[in-house]
């Protein structure tokens, strides 16, 4: 049986997971927030305007961000505004976990999503790292950020 090449894009990307991010704010108002905080690019913002017109989008929400990509050497988040026609309800079960390499970065991202938005457990010494604490930022998305994560035994 001869050999059967797999398409292109199967070769070039792996399994990826990527949390993707809804907001009924302006997202990228959220964006340009998220990429200072976690030293992260924007790549590929598109509108909902932007589409190609196989959807009708309202005039009123044509302005509204479609898809956004933060790339960092670490990780992905993709994100956009919630659908027109589409309730938004928020993000609920979830939270995007970050894990810095030292207490000061920790400290700095943590602080940086709390302007404006909500404590849910500050800071503090955890039996698996040396700080972590819940935050909610100012457009709805919860974190958990780690600080100096310590070895564990294991369970």
């Amino acid at each position: 049986m001869p050999h059967v090449q797999p398409p292109l894009m199967e070769v070039l990307i792996p399994i990826q997971l990527c949390a993707c991010l809804s907001y009924d704010c302006d997202c990228t108002d959220a964006m340009v927030f998220h990429v200072k905080v976690l030293d992260a690019e924007r790549k590929a913002p598109v509108t909902y305007g932007q589409m190609p017109g196989e959807v009708p989008v309202p005039p009123e929400h044509a302005h509204r961000v479609m898809h956004a990509y933060l790339v960092h050497p670490d990780f992905a988040v993709m994100a956009g505004n919630t659908p027109p026609g589409v309730r938004y309800t928020g993000i609920q079960g979830c939270m995007l976990a970050i894990t810095c390499p030292t207490v000061a970065k920790a400290t700095r991202v943590f602080n940086a999503l709390a302007e404006g938005g909500q404590v849910g457990m500050p800071l503090a010494k955890k039996f698996w790292a040396d700080t972590f604490g819940m935050v909610t930022d100012r457009f709805g998305i919860p974190w958990g950020v780690n600080g100096r994560l310590r070895d564990m035994a294991p369970m």
